[in-house]
């Protein structure tokens, strides 16, 4: 395990800054960080102080997705990320769960694109609450590429982001988007200078934290509320489809074979 921490965590006026710090690996998820980043979460939703949060990644990328080196190696880290449906404070015996990065967090999450966001990298994205992008930020799902499916909702959030016939075009092509077209797209909400990206986000998060604390809370419980009634039976589908494939279909030496082109295709697209 690295002793540079995975996850810097960062709070002024209100807003708590979270960062993916694993910029040699392009903030790749590992099991360590996948291990450390809801906990962050977890912890600023639950600290009084804070009243919005932003996620972004160290420089060049926000997250290139799952540690293609682990998951074809052990594939430990495939499998993360099983949360009570009603978020981390939800009990025990709580019927249903989720397959996500981080359980529910009760507080806005403004994501700060500031580069490459790919696979899992993008599935993080979405589960922010909103994004602001880097003119840097690139997007692609490139799991049909790596050779593994979807299970922490991908393929019920990016169509509620950007629609189903372009979000099916994303999936199946493995293309990428580039941060003008994914404004375009409606996938995010602001593109800026990146030496503007923080500041924008912060800014965003701290016109939050003036409003009403209680009034925010209900209304980011209620869109969530509100998108399930359409989504849950879809984010149930897609957790049954993957975990039916991980069973009967990964093999981490596939993986391994594919990872050199799928790193070179990247870097052709993103460069």
């Amino acid at each position: 395990m690295s002793t540079t921490p995975v996850i810097l965590s960062d709070f002024a006026e209100g807003v708590a800054t979270i960062t993916l710090n694993r910029p040699e690996a392009r903030n790749a998820l590992n099991s360590e960080l996948l291990a450390a980043m809801p906990q962050a979460l977890i912890a600023a939703d639950g600290d009084e102080r804070v009243r919005a949060i932003v996620l972004t990644g160290a420089d060049p990328a926000f997250c290139a997705g799952l540690d293609l080196k682990e998951l074809g190696s052990t594939g430990a880290n495939l499998g993360a990320g099983e949360w009570p449906a009603g978020g981390a404070g939800a009990g025990a015996g709580a019927e249903r769960t989720t397959r996500a990065p981080w359980p529910v967090i009760t507080k806005p999450v403004i994501g700060a694109i500031n580069g490459p966001a790919v696979t899992g990298g993008l599935e993080v994205a979405l589960q922010c609450d909103f994004l602001v992008a880097s003119e840097r930020a690139r997007f692609a799902d490139t799991h049909a590429r790596v050779g593994v499916v979807p299970g922490w909702g991908l393929t019920v959030l990016l169509p509620q982001a950007i629609g189903l016939r372009r979000a099916k075009e994303m999936s199946l092509t493995g293309n990428f988007v580039d941060a003008a077209e994914a404004h375009a797209l409606g996938l995010v909400g602001h593109v800026v200078p990146h030496h503007e990206l923080l500041p924008t986000a912060v800014r965003l998060a701290r016109d939050i934290a003036s409003n009403d604390p209680d009034g925010v809370a209900a209304l980011l419980a209620s869109y969530k509320e509100t998108a399930l009634t359409t989504a849950a039976e879809g984010l149930l589908i897609e957790r049954r489809v993957s975990e039916t494939w991980r069973g009967d279909h990964f093999d981490p030496a596939e993986v391994e074979r594919r990872r050199a082109g799928v790193l070179a295709r990247a870097r052709s697209q993103t460069s």
